[in-house]
């Protein structure tokens, strides 16, 4: 094929769109780049509905299709820009959250189409691909909707802790596990059960995305509104791989690609921030496992009892980052609410073009989201 075959194109833009997005993560990660990381992360993504639209078109897409695919993607364009607009700087969570609902209906809804329109045709990778997306799809849609609730004060923080908790999720998971079995193999359950193979697998499939959303629900419920910002990264994570699964199923290397790009990503930023809260990775993905319920009467303030309390005023800070040569800024969650990014960023510049060696300390869950204040200070 000619380097103006709309294959070699096609493949070329898929490639160019991995790359800019893989960038666009890496831009995010200080305040410099984060406005370019910004820019590279949309470039990904228009490159990829480029992409997709020669995919379309090499598989003879009709041009009711691509009507269709523009109506809607406008539509989505116009939804999406309107809520963004209106989203404060510490409304980015709750807004993220809601998104990563949408990635897990889109999963179930295109895994359950590509299994009703081949049905009797898919081989045990393609149905694997289909479960699994149903099964990750249906635990992000409910998970994302109640860390919006949370975030967004519509919901109680505090954390759920019913009965046999740990119990009831993996009740679940071992429902799914068999529901699986039997979509992949349904002599398993045909006899026993009394139903035709084809019947057992839709069942099967009803089985998992009742089951997953209920899981979702319950995960993300039993983990108080304190790590919500944590329960996003895994969120994301998992978008990621039902993602992932789209691509396997779909065929399209670009789209496991992303998916893969977005799950290790997730993944990793829920270790890093597990590690800076003292929270344990594997109970809060499982949503609390192991753990007490919390206990009446509030806190223990009593390690804080006997500190020195040091007071601050605006001369004695003025004085101080004049005399520093080394100056460090540690911002924090307040500095979204009060909006005061630009400010800040006003006397980083003073302070650097008086010969001083400026630093910004971020915790990784400072502003109820990774890369929050990266974005703001950008």
């Amino acid at each position: 094929a000619g380097l103006g075959d709309l294959g070699t194109v096609s493949g070329s833009v898929g490639i160019a769109s991995a790359i800019c997005c893989i960038a666009g993560i890496a831009g995010l990660a200080n305040q410099e780049t984060a406005r370019t990381g910004n820019v590279l992360g949309m470039a990904g993504v228009g490159f990829g509905l480029a992409a997709t639209t020669a995919d379309m078109s090499l598989a003879g897409a009709s041009a009711t299709a691509f009507e269709q695919v523009g109506l809607l993607g406008g539509a989505g364009s116009a939804i999406g820009a309107t809520i963004a607009s209106g989203v404060g700087p510490t409304e980015l969570p709750q807004t993220v959250a809601a998104f990563h609902s949408l990635v897990g209906i889109a999963a179930m809804a295109g895994a359950a189409g590509e299994y009703l329109g081949n049905a009797g045709d898919l081989g045990a990778g393609t149905l694997s691909a289909i479960y699994l997306a149903i099964f990750i799809g249906g635990i992000t849609a409910t998970g994302s909707m109640i860390a919006f609730g949370k975030l967004a004060g519509l919901l109680k923080p505090a954390a759920l802790s019913l009965p046999g908790r740990d119990q009831i999720n993996l009740a679940g998971l071992t429902l799914c596990a068999g529901g699986m079995a039997a979509f992949l193999n349904p002599s398993l359950g045909t006899d026993a059960l009394s139903m035709d193979p084809e019947n057992l697998r839709l069942a099967s499939l009803g089985l998992v995305a009742g089951v997953s959303s209920l899981l979702g629900l319950h995960l993300t419920a039993s983990i108080g509104g304190a790590d919500m910002p944590v329960v996003i990264t895994i969120l994301n994570s998992y978008s990621g791989w039902a993602l992932c699964a789209e691509g396997f199923l779909l065929s399209n290397a670009l789209l496991a690609q992303i998916g893969a790009l977005i799950g290790f990503s997730g993944a990793i930023l829920t270790w890093i921030m597990c590690e800076a809260m003292g929270r344990n990775v594997v109970s809060v993905i499982l949503g609390g496992a192991g753990t007490a319920a919390p206990a009446a009467g509030g806190s223990d303030n009593s390690q804080f009892e006997g500190k020195e309390v040091k007071i601050a005023t605006v001369d004695n800070i003025g004085e101080t980052l004049a005399e520093a040569e080394n100056i460090i800024i540690v911002p924090g969650y307040g500095l979204a609410v009060s909006q005061a990014q630009f400010a800040v960023a006003d006397i980083a510049k003073k302070l650097k073009s008086s010969g001083k060696n400026i630093r910004f300390g971020i915790h990784p869950v400072a502003g109820r989201m990774p890369g929050q204040l990266n974005v703001l200070l950008a």
